[in-house]
């Protein structure tokens, strides 16, 4: 409820399996703004996979970034005066419950706002929020 971007509304149940089969290995990508600075070690142990309810997560792509541009959150991120943030993009395979939010906090990085940006090759682009584009079908193979 509180991950804001891309949210992909289908009815057709073929491109909904490809886009959802793990065999596809359909990475979706997101923007983390992370309450410290993140760090090597930190940036290492997320690509490798964390250890969430007794099992690891599959290797991310995770990169620091630049604060992206933005529209303004309705509701404000947590701020406080003496601890830095910093953002991070993170593409992962799975889809375990709050995945994203879990991984940086397992990692002592806890995440205050998230974005998807993307979902496989459908991208979030320059979209706003409560705005929608229809999308070609992208090619199943």
């Amino acid at each position: 409820m509180n991950t804001e971007g891309l949210l992909l509304l289908t009815d057709d149940g073929d491109l909904n399996h490809w886009m959802a089969s793990p065999k596809n290995r359909m990475y979706k990508t997101y923007w983390a703004q992370v309450e410290g600075t993140a760090d090597e070690e930190q940036i290492k142990e997320l690509k490798m996979g964390v250890l969430l309810d007794g099992r690891s997560t599959l290797p991310a792509k995770v990169k620091t970034i630049e604060e992206p541009k933005l529209w303004e959150r309705p509701k404000p991120i947590r701020f406080r005066k003496n601890v830095p943030t910093s953002w991070i993009e993170i593409s992962i395979m799975e889809g375990q419950n709050r995945q994203v939010r879990r991984m940086t906090a397992a990692v002592k990085l806890p995440c205050l706002r998230l974005i998807r940006v993307s979902i496989g090759p459908i991208m979030l682009g320059n979209l706003e929020p409560g705005k929608y584009k229809i999308i070609p079908k992208p090619r199943i193979s």
